[in-house]
C-alpha cells in the first residue's frame, strides 16, 4: 500500500464525497439525510486512510516521504509539478485536517438545518484544500490550496454564521487575501531567484541576506495574519464569534495552523539569516501576543471571544518556540500547534453544546451546570485543564518544549511568557467557574440536557488524544524529530557560514 498515491487519495477523495452530495436529488429532508451520511462516512475513509501515512511513515527519515511527482504544466520555459510529499512536521497537520473534519460534520448533525446540501459540500471542499496545503512541494500548488481554503470558509462564516456573519467574513477574506498577494509577489521572486517553484529546489538555495530580509517581510505579511500575530489579529474574535460551531473549530484546529506551519516549513529554513535578523521582532511581537491577549480574555463576557483570544495568547508561544530555533523550541511548537487543534476545538464544541441548548454565548447566563450536567462538566474540565497546561496533557508537553528550548536563547522571552501561564490559568478558570459552579438559579437552566450520545462520541476521541499526547509524547515526537533536527542545523549552519564570511 505504500506505493498507491496515498496522499492524492487522501486530499481529493472528499471531492468524490462532494461530487455525490451534489448529484443527490429528491425532497429536502432527504438531500440533508443524505449529504449528512455521504459527508460523514466521506470524511471518515479519508481519515482512516490518513492514519495509513503514520502507520507506513519512517521516523528516521528527517526527508519528505510519499512523494508524488508529475509534470502538470509547461508554458514555454516556465513548468508547474503536481508535487506532493509530507515529512514528520506536516504529517500530524494532515491527520489533525482529516480528524477535526469527521467530528465537525457529526458536531453539526442537529445543528445545521438550513442549505444541509451546500453546508457538507463546503466542509468536504475544505478538508480537501486542508489537506492539500500541508501536502504541497510545489509554491504554486501550495498557493491555489494556501488561498482556496479562503472560499469555503468565507461560505461557512458567510451563510450559517451569526448575526454579523457577513461583516465577520468578509473582514476575514480581507485580512488573510491582502497578507497573501505579498507572498504572491515574494513567490514569484523566489521562481525568478531559483528558476523553479519546486519548494524543495527552494529550501536547498542559498538566497543573498539582502534579498532575504524582502522575502521574510513579504512571507511574514501572509503567515502573520494567518497565525494571527498581534497587531493582525482583530479579524479573529469577530470570525469566530459569527462562525457556526463547525466552523470555529475548524478555523482555530487547522486554519491558525497554516501561518505557523508556514513559518517552520518556508520561513526559518529559505530564510535562516533574515529569520535570526528579525527574532527580537518576532521575540517582541510574540511576547505582546501571549500577555496583552491574556489580559483581553479576562474582559470578555462572550464564550467564544474568550477562547478566541486564548488562541492568540497559545499561538503566540508558537511563533516563540519558531523563532527561538533550538530544537526542542520547535519540537515544541509543533507539538502546541497539535495540541492547541484539538483543545481549542473541543472548547468551541464544549460551547456549542450550550449555545445549541440556550441560545446565548453570554458567561453570566450560566451558573450551575454541574447540577443537570455533569457529563459535560467533566468535559469541560478535562480541556480546560489542557487549555491551562496541566502536566499530563497536551498542552504541559508543548509549552514546556518550547519554554526549554527558548531559554537558551533569549531568558527574558522565556520569563515574559512563563507569567501568561499564570493569566492562563486565570482566564480560564474564571469562565469554568461562573459556567460550571455556582448555584442553579436561572428556571430556564433547570431542564437543560446533558451531553447526548453523539456529543460523546465527539468528545471521546478528543480527550484520548489530549491524554495520550500528555502521558505519552515520545509517540508524537519521534516522528517529528528528525525533520526538525535537519531544519535547525540547516539554519545554523547558515548562520556559522555567514558569521565566518564577517570574521
Amino acid at each position: 500500500m505504500i506505493n498507491w498515491p496515498l496522499l492524492s487519495l487522501v486530499t481529493f477523495l472528499p471531492l468524490v464525497g462532494a461530487g455525490f452530495i451534489l448529484t443527490s436529488r429528491g425532497d429536502a429532508e432527504i438531500v440533508a439525510r443524505n449529504a449528512r451520511n455521504i459527508a460523514l462516512w466521506t470524511s471518515l475513509i479519508v481519515f482512516l486512510l490518513s492514519l495509513l501515512l503514520w502507520l507506513y511513515f519512517e521516523p528516521a527519515t528527517g526527508g519528505f516521504q510519499f512523494v508524488e511527482d508529475v509534470h502538470w504544466i509547461k508554458i514555454g520555459g516556465f513548468a508547474i509539478d503536481y508535487h506532493m510529499g509530507i515529512d514528520g512536521i506536516s504529517l500530524f497537520f494532515v491527520l489533525l485536517s482529516t480528524l477535526l473534519t469527521v467530528l465537525c460534520i457529526a458536531a453539526s448533525w442537529h445543528s445545521v438545518h438550513a442549505q444541509v446540501k451546500e453546508y457538507m459540500i463546503a466542509f468536504l471542499v475544505l478538508e480537501t484544500l486542508m489537506v492539500g496545503m500541508f501536502c504541497a512541494l510545489d509554491f504554486i500548488v501550495f498557493y491555489v490550496f494556501f488561498e482556496g481554503v479562503l472560499i469555503p470558509m468565507f461560505l461557512i462564516i458567510g451563510v450559517w454564521g451569526g448575526p454579523r456573519r457577513v461583516y465577520a467574513a468578509f473582514k476575514f477574506f480581507l485580512y488573510t487575501l491582502l497578507g497573501s498577494v505579498l507572498m504572491l509577489l515574494a513567490i514569484i521572486a523566489v521562481y525568478v531567484q531559483t528558476g523553479s517553484t519546486d519548494i524543495t529546489v527552494a529550501l536547498n538555495y542559498s538566497f543573498a541576506f539582502s534579498l532575504q530580509k524582502w522575502l521574510f517581510l513579504a512571507f511574514l505579511a501572509s503567515f502573520a495574519v494567518k497565525v494571527p500575530m498581534w497587531p493582525v489579529h482583530t479579524w479573529l474574535p469577530d470570525a469566530h464569534v459569527e462562525a457556526p460551531t463547525a466552523g470555529s473549530v475548524i478555523l482555530a484546529g487547522v486554519l491558525l495552523k497554516m501561518g505557523g506551519y508556514g513559518f517552520v516549513r518556508f520561513s526559518l529554513p529559505m530564510f535562516p539569516l533574515a529569520s535570526h535578523y528579525f527574532t527580537p521582532l518576532m521575540f517582541a511581537l510574540s511576547a505582546v501576543a501571549v500577555i496583552y491577549t491574556s489580559f483581553v480574555a479576562l474582559a470578555q463576557t462572550d464564550m467564544k471571544k474568550l477562547i478566541a483570544y486564548s488562541s492568540i495568547a497559545h499561538m503566540g508561544f508558537v511563533t516563540m518556540g519558531i523563532f527561538a530555533a533550538t530544537s526542542e523550541a520547535v519540537q515544541g511548537a509543533v507539538i502546541q500547534m497539535l495540541s492547541h487543534g484539538l483543545v481549542s476545538g473541543a472548547l468551541f464544541l464544549c460551547v456549542g453544546v450550550v449555545y445549541d441548548r440556550m441560545h446565548t454565548r453570554d458567561i453570566a447566563r450560566y451558573g450551575g451546570l454541574v447540577e443537570r450536567m455533569p457529563a459535560y462538566a467533566f468535559v469541560f474540565m478535562a480541556f480546560t485543564l489542557a487549555s491551562v497546561g496541566l502536566p499530563g496533557t497536551s498542552g504541559f508537553v508543548g509549552e514546556f518544549l518550547i519554554l526549554l528550548g527558548t531559554f537558551r536563547v533569549s531568558t527574558l522571552e522565556c520569563f515574559l511568557a512563563a507569567t501568561a501561564l499564570f493569566l492562563g490559568a486565570a482566564y480560564m478558570l474564571y469562565l469554568y467557574r461562573r459556567v460550571i459552579f455556582g448555584k442553579l438559579t436561572r428556571e430556564d437552566l433547570r431542564n437543560i440536557l446533558d451531553l447526548t450520545p453523539r456529543e460523546q462520541a465527539v468528545f471521546a476521541p478528543l480527550i484520548l488524544l489530549v491524554l495520550w499526547m500528555g502521558v505519552y509524547p515520545s509517540s508524537f515526537l519521534t516522528p517529528i524529530r528528525a525533520s526538525v533536527d535537519h531544519l535547525v542545523q540547516q539554519v545554523a549552519a547558515a548562520q556559522a557560514n555567514q558569521r565566518a564570511s564577517l570574521e
